[in-house]
């Protein structure tokens, strides 16, 4: 008996002693909602908390891959600074935006070093396959290299072309490198098929976030790199929400997908560029020299005359770049935001933004999607509708079966984000993004366009319908929001 009461006392002596040492750590540099979440959980089931927190608690990258990235913001700087010696005389590099959005410009060229550049033509492609197609043919005419890096590559019967295409594009001495995420990658089938493939043509593979054991260098395993990207000889390349998979992802239910990638060509890709070779360097320690980048850049030229910028974003970065320039972006909304994104879980701050817009009068829409393709996720954004209907949000659910990924955000018809962003926590936090921010007003009517077509295809939720939705699933999308914290 004796035995057993002195066990019981340094069992309880043990979880005390993790509950004190969690205050101290789990909340230093932390937002109090996750900090709480964090404390809560520990208080709760110490052991089992801390074992968790242990292996998830961290939400940046680690020291040296942080650093890589600060060697590299100091090298895009240098760059850019050659970049500018060899402008043409239209001055295609550093442009002055519409002074109400000067500011925006300055933050995100503050966050991520890339200021914003004239001279460049922005095409949206809304249709799944047209996204391929177009993609092929860019990489059959490419001259000198083809960079992909997707979150998701599949080898199936709608993406086999662009295997191919890269295949006919290293036997023409094209230099072509892929980077996928492994471990969204690797739940597909055939994808040790697939790198067998791209390797046997001759194309440098790599992953991104490989799984390690907690030794040096670890990486939480939940932190991935969402980006979608392609540049070709640094004055073609496209980003979005797109994957490399076909349309229903290889799901076995009945939803498929519909995207939104938006096709750049001028000075603005060599930014896309400076993304890819920080995520290349990050994950191989080769610094791909940004000087060919652009294929010389005395021959960077003008292929339209749109503004744009490109925001990358994660946990390479000390702030959390995305959620800064949606937040600030919405503050500066004076008429109208639409915001199209399938995953809508904001922190404190983006919710206090978006209603303190309808509030005061500016028009707010958001479109999602009717369909769940993620439980928690969907449960967890269910959750934030009430108090956004009740300030005069309108929102609209797209028709099911297609779940509605597009990932973009038009302000006042004057400037748009498009990227491959969600407006969730894990994109905020844990998640590698791009994002471009396009400072023209003919992309921004067009993607209206594209919106009237979306809510055509949507139907409406208000709140006296969301108020009668059963308790269970009130009860579900609570709790869906509580654990969303635990970042």
């Amino acid at each position: 008996m004796g035995l057993i009461s002195s066990v019981g006392v340094i069992w309880l002596a043990l979880n005390w002693l993790i509950i004190v040492m969690a205050l101290f750590v789990v909340p230093r540099n932390r937002k109090p909602t996750a900090g709480t979440a964090w404390l809560l959980l520990i208080f709760f089931f110490p052991i089992f908390g801390i074992i968790l927190y242990l292996i998830l608690g961290n939400p940046k990258l680690p020291k040296a891959r942080r650093d890589a990235q600060k060697t590299l913001n100091g090298l895009i700087d240098s760059a850019i600074k050659d970049l500018k010696k060899h402008r043409d005389s239209s001055g295609l590099l550093e442009a002055e935006v519409p002074q109400k959005y000067e500011s925006l410009a300055k933050l995100s060229t503050a966050l991520s070093h890339l200021p914003v550049f004239e001279g460049n033509h922005v095409e949206l492609i809304p249709e799944y396959n047209n996204v391929i197609d177009q993609i092929v043919n860019d990489i059959d005419n490419a001259e000198h290299y083809v960079h992909l890096e997707y979150f998701i590559i599949a080898i199936d019967d709608i993406t086999l072309p662009i295997f191919d295409a890269l295949a006919s594009a290293v036997k023409r001495g094209v230099i072509a490198r892929v980077m996928y995420d492994s471990f969204a990658t690797h739940r597909y089938p055939r994808w040790k098929e697939m790198i067998k493939r791209l390797e046997s043509d001759g194309v440098i593979v790599q992953a991104m976030l490989p799984f390690k054991l907690p030794t040096r260098g670890y990486v939480r395993p939940d932190l991935r790199n969402h980006r979608k990207l392609v540049v070709i000889d640094g004055h073609t390349g496209y980003t979005g929400s797109l994957n490399l998979v076909q349309r229903d992802y290889h799901r076995k239910d009945e939803i498929y997908y519909d995207e939104m990638v938006v096709r750049m060509q001028g000075p603005i890709v060599l930014q896309l560029a400076a993304v890819f070779v920080t995520d290349w360097y990050s994950e191989t320690g080769e610094l791909l020299d940004y000087r060919t980048m652009g294929v010389l850049s005395s021959n960077i030229k003008s292929y339209g005359d749109s503004l744009a910028q490109v925001l990358p974003s994660g946990p390479g970065y000390e702030n959390e770049n995305n959620l800064k320039l949606f937040t600030a972006l919405i503050h500066r909304a004076q008429k109208k935001i639409i915001i199209t994104n399938p995953y809508f879980v904001p922190d404190d701050a983006l919710t206090t933004a978006i209603t303190s817009a309808a509030i005061r009068g500016v028009e707010v829409i958001m479109i999602n999607s009717e369909v769940m393709d993620q439980k928690l996720v969907g449960h967890a954004q269910r959750s934030f509708y009430e108090s956004l209907l009740k300030v005069g949000v309108k929102i609209y659910w797209y028709n099911s079966p297609v779940l509605l990924h597009s990932k973009f955000m038009t302000i006042d018809g004057e400037v748009a984000t498009i990227g491959s962003s969600n407006l969730d926590i894990r994109s905020f936090i844990l998640n590698l993004e791009v994002t471009l921010i396009s400072y023209d007003a003919k992309v921004v009517r067009n993607l209206n366009k594209i919106e009237a077509k979306y809510i055509k295809n949507s139907k409406q939720v208000t709140l006296e319908q969301w108020r009668q939705r059963p308790k269970r699933q009130q009860l579900f999308d609570n709790i869906a929001r509580l654990t969303s914290a635990l970042q």
